[in-house]
């Protein structure tokens, strides 16, 4: 009889190690998976590293000067047109082909917003040559997508034009108050009201 619980206990044994093995594997398996995955998102953080040198290296060597000074950008305003009620399924190569026959194109810009990076739109047109706005100012009206869309001569904004205007000014106080000889009175009845009398 002893020896029987002897010989049943290293099988036990046995099973419960071959578990525990499985489960040490298992884990070990787990580790080495993470441990690649981190290694790959290093590797991609360096080469996002080097990319972000190398544009800033672009950067310093043009002189450090912003990309578009004020200038730059009224000069391309004065040759782009504001083109409202776009399709949203439009492309800028569908704007494009639409105001090829009025002048040679730099860029299209659709508009999106921020938050959804759905189309608003509308969009902006600039032109090679402040020339081509006039011919493409002859498209108002006409028919794209199936819209019939608004364009217009692209505006500057001035910064601060619009500062210092609206409802933000003190419109009155507190009620009550001085009013007349009487100086101030605040629990003073008044002829009209449904408080009792006094």
């Amino acid at each position: 009889m002893a020896e029987e619980v002897e010989a049943t206990q290293p099988t036990t044994n046995v099973g419960a190690e071959s578990v525990i093995d499985d489960s040490e594997e298992a884990e070990t398996k787990e580790i080495l998976l993470m441990k690649q995955r981190v290694a790959e998102m290093e590797a991609e953080a360096e080469k996002l590293r080097q990319l972000q040198a190398a544009a800033e290296a672009g950067d310093s060597s043009a002189g450090g000067a912003p990309m578009e000074t004020e200038d730059d950008k009224s000069a391309a305003d004065s040759r782009s047109v504001y083109v409202g009620n776009v399709d949203y399924s439009a492309t800028p190569e569908d704007i494009q082909a639409h105001f090829q026959a009025c002048g040679t194109i730099n860029r299209v810009t659709i508009l999106c917003d921020k938050f959804t990076g759905h189309p608003k739109g509308y969009a902006y047109v600039e032109f090679a040559e402040p020339e081509h706005i006039d011919a493409a100012l002859t498209m108002d009206n006409s028919l794209f997508h199936g819209r019939l869309i608004k364009v217009t001569a692209k505006r500057t904004n001035i910064p601060g034009f619009n500062r210092g205007r609206g409802r933000g000014t003190y419109r009155g106080g507190y009620r009550g108050g001085y009013r007349g000889q009487g100086g101030y009175q605040p629990y003073r009845a008044r002829g009209r009201g449904r408080g009792r009398g006094f």
